[in-house]
């Protein structure tokens, strides 16, 4: 499993998830081995679309980081549409990364809608 988790900065696990996806200044990559529930790699990369156009080009630019799951505060219907014709799962959630990417693996974080007025995941 791969994640992809929006960054306001390059804190990486223990910085926050961005509000929104577009807009997100780096993007957290997220090797995990989901037999053990654990992360084996992290990477803080630039998200280069950042100033291109929204999250539609953003989708582009985190795609060429093969992720399977995004996790991200706030998404518009464009990149939803776009994960969801790449087989991406999308996540909705704010707070800590590293909290995130747990619930995530535990299987409690909840679709994008269920964080649209970014509230609080838990």
């Amino acid at each position: 499993m791969r994640i992809g988790v929006t960054l306001d900065d390059e804190r990486g696990l223990s910085g926050n998830v961005c509000a929104h996806f577009g807009q997100c200044k780096f993007f957290l990559i997220v090797d995990v081995d989901e037999n053990k529930k654990s992360i084996i790699k992290t990477e803080v990369v630039p998200n280069l679309a950042v100033h291109g156009g929204g999250g539609c080009l953003a989708v582009t630019e985190i795609l060429k980081y093969k992720v399977t799951h995004v996790i991200s505060g706030g998404m518009g219907m464009g990149a939803q549409q776009k994960f969801e014709f790449a087989g991406v799962k999308i996540f909705g959630c704010l707070g800590n990364v590293e909290d995130a990417i747990k619930s995530l693996l535990l299987n409690s974080l909840g679709g994008i809608e269920a964080c649209k007025e970014h509230g609080d995941c838990h």
